[in-house]
């Protein structure tokens, strides 16, 4: 039997604005459509784990209120187990996402409440869910401390470790050689590294920086041009896996970092596990929303047989 996929993060209630434009500071414009929803990166790589077939726990904080029951019941419809602290002296987090109505690309306010209150012990309550997964997952939207800790139980576990460091934040090299995978997009890896990264050969620059501070292995995630996984012997160029036309990218990374850990935990190869997570990219960026776009594991088998 696989062993689980522990992802901590946090779970935001996502208010999504489509408009031509973003408006100027000041300004009032007329939007075209708004949708309320679910959000925030460790809670969306959840259920892209779970959709995809991986036995998905997620360590969070929410308050006690109307969007913590938006959060439940779109973990209960995905099949990701709740490991929840409620903190009802805050609230559950919420976003501001706005959709550029020609392009669909995104802009984005984080308010992460109850979840910016998750602490090492939050992550030392759930050592041993932690020692007993296959992979643990974290990002940067909840306190780093708390990430730092799910790290140090995972790691010495021998448990594998992935990192997906968005929002972009200052780490020490201490940190990042917890990671024997980190995930950035391009803008995450510059502002990691301070290179550019606007192409394939620029981010294997990046991916080089990084594991010169200590990570495993890179995977910067490209958009359009896919991904990029290099580690210490090699480096392969994954392209894009197309389903369709592009609606919405907002959860595009999500998505894939879901995927690709789901394909680890199966102890597939690296690649064909970055593989699986841009097809599970490729069927998100076809749907709009974050969570609501994640596919089944039947689709992105099917795309991968086709693609």
């Amino acid at each position: 039997m696989t062993k689980p996929i522990v992802i901590l993060g946090i779970f935001v209630a996502d208010t999504a604005y489509r408009a031509d434009r973003m408006p100027k500071m000041g300004e009032t414009i007329l939007g075209r459509t708004f949708a309320l929803g679910p959000g925030g990166k460790g809670s969306n790589q959840s259920v892209a784990a779970a959709m995809a077939g991986g036995t998905t726990h997620i360590i969070t904080r929410l308050g006690k209120d109307d969007f913590a029951a938006i959060a439940r019941s779109t973990w209960g419809k995905a099949g990701v187990l709740p490991e929840v602290t409620e903190d009802a002296e805050s609230y559950t987090g919420a976003a501001f996402i706005f959709l550029e109505e020609a392009t669909g690309n995104n802009a984005i306010i984080v308010s992460p409440g109850a979840a910016a209150r998750i602490t090492p012990g939050d992550l030392d309550a759930r050592a041993d869910l932690i020692r007993g997964a296959s992979i643990f997952v974290t990002q940067l939207e909840q306190p780093i401390p708390a990430a730092r800790r799910g790290l140090e139980i995972a790691r010495a576990a021998g448990v594998r470790t992935i990192l997906n460091p968005a929002p972009a934040a200052e780490l020490d090299d201490a940190f990042l050689s917890l990671c024997d995978f980190a995930t950035p997009n391009e803008s995450e890896a510059e502002t990691l590294t301070g290179l550019p990264v606007t192409s394939v050969a620029e981010a294997e620059k990046a991916a080089d920086a990084l594991l010169a501070r200590g990570v495993g292995a890179v995977v910067v995630t490209l958009g359009g041009n896919g991904a990029l996984y290099r580690d210490r012997t090699k480096v392969v160029h994954v392209p894009v896996i197309s389903a369709g036309p592009v609606v919405e990218t907002t959860g595009a990374g999500d998505a894939f970092n879901g995927g690709f850990a789901v394909a680890l935990s199966e102890g597939r190869d690296v690649v064909d596990a970055v593989r699986f997570g841009c097809a599970t990219a490729g069927i998100s960026v076809t749907r709009p929303g974050t969570a609501p776009s994640m596919p089944s594991r039947a689709e992105i088998d099917a795309l991968l047989v086709r693609g």
